[in-house]
C-alpha cells in the first residue's frame, strides 16, 4: 500500500520500534557536537526534536540518516544496523528534507519528485540512454507516482511550475513530496516551517499528520514551540549535545530545565509562552473558525 492508497485510513497505532539509535556520540576534533544521545521511534509516531541554536539537532540528524559516521554508538532501522552512507540509509526506507530548501531550482515541481523516484528503479545506463523498454515503463511509473505525491502535498496543479518560480511555503512542501518518492518509512524533517506564516505552518502540520496517519513515523526538528507541542506524540531535547529530558509534549514543556534552557529565565513572558503553548493554539483556532 503507497502513501496516496492509505491516505483514507484511519491512522494506525503506535507500534514496534522503526528506528533504535543507541549511544550515538559525535566529534568533531576537540568539540563535541552530540554526546550519548538515544533515541527511539515507534511505527505510526510523530516525534519532535527540539533545543537551542547549537545543541547538536542537525548534527544528530545527519548521524542518523549517514551523512555522518558518529564517532561511537549505533544506528537501528527495522532492526538491522544502518551503514553510514545516505544512499543505503535511503534503500533501508529513510528519508529526510534538510533545514535550508535543497531543490533543483530549474527542473519542474513534476522533475523534482522524479527525482527522488529514481532510487527504487533499476534501469542501467545503456538501457537509459538508448531509451529501452524497460526505461520507458519505469520512467512512466515514475512520472505517474511523481504526480500522486504532488496532489498528495496540495500541488497537484503545480506540476510544470519551475521549482525557483514557486512560494516558499510551496517549495517547502514540494522537498517533502521528493523525500516521500523515495517509499520511506520514516521520515525526517529539518525546520519544516522555518520562515513561514501561520497559514502556511497551519498547512505544514496538516500535511504532517496526514503523512503519520497514512502509515509512516516522522521526526521533527523545529523552534516553533507551539507547533511541536500540538504536534508531536513524544518530545526529545537537547542541550549542548546531550539528551536533557525526553516525554510527552506536556512532560517537556513544563519542565522547567526546558524553560531555562531553550526559552530563558529571563522574562515572565518567555515562561508563560512555552507552559501554555496548546492553550494559547487552541484558543487561536477557535476564533478563527468563529471567524
Amino acid at each position: 500500500m503507497t502513501i496516496t492508497e492509505a491516505a483514507a485510513s484511519p491512522a494506525r497505532a503506535i507500534g514496534e520500534p522503526v528506528l533504535e539509535a543507541s549511544g550515538v556520540t559525535m566529534r568533531f576534533g576537540g568539540l563535541l557536537a552530540v554526546n550519548d544521545v538515544n533515541l527511539t521511534v515507534r511505527e505510526g509516531e510523530i516525534v519532535g526534536l527540539i533545543g537551542p541554536n547549537g545543541a547538536g539537532k542537525t548534527t544528530f540528524f545527519n548521524c542518523l540518516t549517514g551523512l555522518y559516521k558518529p564517532t561511537s554508538g549505533q544506528v537501528r532501522f527495522a532492526g538491522t544496523p544502518l551503514p553510514p552512507k545516505p544512499r543505503a540509509v535511503v534503500r533501508a526506507g529513510m528519508a529526510r528534507t534538510f533545514q535550508n530548501i535543497r531543490l533543483f531550482a530549474n527542473m519542474t515541481a513534476l522533475e523534482n519528485v522524479m527525482v527522488g523516484r529514481y532510487c527504487r528503479t533499476s534501469s542501467g545506463a545503456i538501457t537509459s540512454i538508448l531509451r529501452g523498454p524497460k526505461f520507458r515503463r519505469e520512467e512512466a511509473a515514475t512520472r505517474a507516482r511523481a504526480q500522486e505525491l504532488l496532489d498528495f502535498v496540495g500541488l497537484g496543479k503545480s506540476t510544470e511550475y519551475l521549482a525557483r518560480n514557486m512560494p516558499y511555503g510551496d517549495q517547502r512542501r514540494l522537498e517533502i513530496a521528493r523525500a516521500l518518492a523515495t517509499d520511506p518509512k520514516l521520515i525526517l524533517l529539518d525546520e519544516p516551517t522555518a520562515g513561514m506564516n501561520p497559514q502556511e505552518t497551519k498547512q505544514a502540520s496538516d500535511l504532517i499528520f496526514k503523512i503519520r496517519d497514512s502509515g509512516l513515523s516522522v521526526v521533527v526538528i523545529e523552534h516553533d514551540m507551539r507547533f511541536i507541542f500540538n504536534l508531536c506524540d513524544r518530545v526529545l531535547c537537547l542541550v549542548r549535545g546531550e539528551a536533557l529530558i525526553e516525554g510527552t509534549p506536556g512532560e517537556v514543556q513544563s519542565d522547567p530545565r526546558v524553560i531555562e534552557a531553550y526559552i530563558g529565565t529571563g522574562e515572565d513572558d518567555d515562561e508563560d509562552d512555552i507552559t501554555d503553548a496548546g492553550v494559547q493554539d487552541t484558543t487561536a483556532a477557535d476564533e478563527e473558525g468563529k471567524a
